[in-house]
């Protein structure tokens, strides 16, 4: 049996590892190119994770969240394009997609109107903006659901 942690700071990798119910030593011998070794670096925040690390441990460990976690806080470019998501119920993102959905309904006649030129002035700035949060709302939700499929499908194992 592997030696436990007490470690009082563990990051994602950890957590989701220990939540899987695996010790490094048999984390290492399920994943084909991941050693335990390996594993402790990324846990004890030694070494960065590679990608391809990522995922291996995230199929390991029946963890979706793990390649959100990584794009969105240690990959230099999804650290500025992915934003982190959240785990949630079916019916959470269902209302929140609809809800973006109708939010952005009652405001497309406007942005119609300040597509239409193919520019955007001063004016029409501020709606612009507005109506570019309302399209972020909705793309997370997006990937919320996306999440919540890649990690059924993961536990339906």
């Amino acid at each position: 049996m592997g030696k436990r942690s007490t470690r009082a700071n563990k990051n994602a990798y950890q957590l989701s590892r220990e939540a899987a119910g695996l010790t490094r030593e048999k984390a290492g011998e399920m994943m084909e190119f991941v050693s335990d070794d390996r594993i402790e670096k990324i846990e004890s925040e030694r070494s960065l994770p590679h990608p391809e690390e990522v995922l291996a441990m995230s199929e390991c460990y029946k963890d979706a969240r793990l390649c959100n976690y990584f794009c969105s806080h240690e990959c230099p470019i999804g650290m500025v394009y992915v934003p982190e998501v959240e785990l949630k119920t079916l019916s959470q993102i269902t209302l929140e997609t609809v809800n973006a959905i109708n939010s952005l309904e009652k405001r497309k006649n406007r942005l119609i109107e300040i597509a239409v030129d193919g520019q955007i002035d001063e004016e029409e700035q501020a709606d612009f903006e507005n109506i570019r949060k309302e399209l972020d709302d909705i793309s997370m939700a997006v990937q919320t659901l996306r999440m919540w499929l890649d990690h059924r499908e993961k536990n339906a194992d």
